[in-house]
């Protein structure tokens, strides 16, 4: 037993329960041990839940960034970022819900932590639209908020798919990104 099954064990608990019903036996019953060896680990949630959190934003920026930095048009590149996110919230469905749904869990201490690596991460997604609007290839007048619309629309797939359902993960980045990029009304 290591840290990452321990954190693995706590991801999939606390999805399945949310972050505040979830508990340290929880975890420990999931991982087999008894709840003190499991403080030999671990020192407490918040300890578990900033390293899940930290281990989500860093495995979603090491293949982000990559894409988001090699010298490719805007709008491949915002392409291949909605494809990539998606696939690996669906790859890591319970990481992806600890990082979407508790982050507000964390107390004050670990959440001014949290923060600049989660704005770092946005960042590259800015970034890529911002170099779209210079290029004029994008028409937004703000950067952030489309962002923001982005990963909003994109994190709440995490809630409704179905890995056997009718869309493979890459039909509705697909989707996503033709309905950013065209909208819903026809050319008149």
């Amino acid at each position: 037993m290591n840290r990452d099954d321990i954190l693995d064990a706590a991801a999939q608990v606390i999805r399945k329960k949310g972050f505040h019903a979830a508990s340290m036996a929880d975890i420990a019953e999931t991982v087999k041990l008894q709840k003190a060896s499991l403080y030999h680990h671990v020192s407490s949630k918040q300890e578990i839940l900033l390293a899940l959190l930290d281990r989500a934003i860093e495995m979603l920026t090491e293949q982000i960034a990559p894409i988001a930095t090699r010298p490719s048009p805007a709008d491949e590149k915002l392409r291949e970022m909605t494809r990539v996110y998606l696939r690996l919230l669906a790859e890591n469905a319970d990481l992806a819900s600890v990082l979407l749904f508790e982050h507000r869990s964390l107390e004050p201490k670990q959440h001014t932590r949290h923060i600049p690596n989660r704005d770092k991460f946005e960042a590259l997604w800015r970034d890529v639209v911002s170099e779209g609007v210079a290029s004029g290839t994008f028409h937004c007048p703000d950067s952030a908020l489309t962002v923001r619309g982005l990963l909003g629309l994109l994190n709440w797939t995490v809630t409704w798919y179905r890995p056997k359902g009718e869309l493979s993960i890459q039909d509705i980045a697909d989707q996503y990104v033709d309905l950013l990029y065209h909208g819903l009304l026809t050319s008149k």
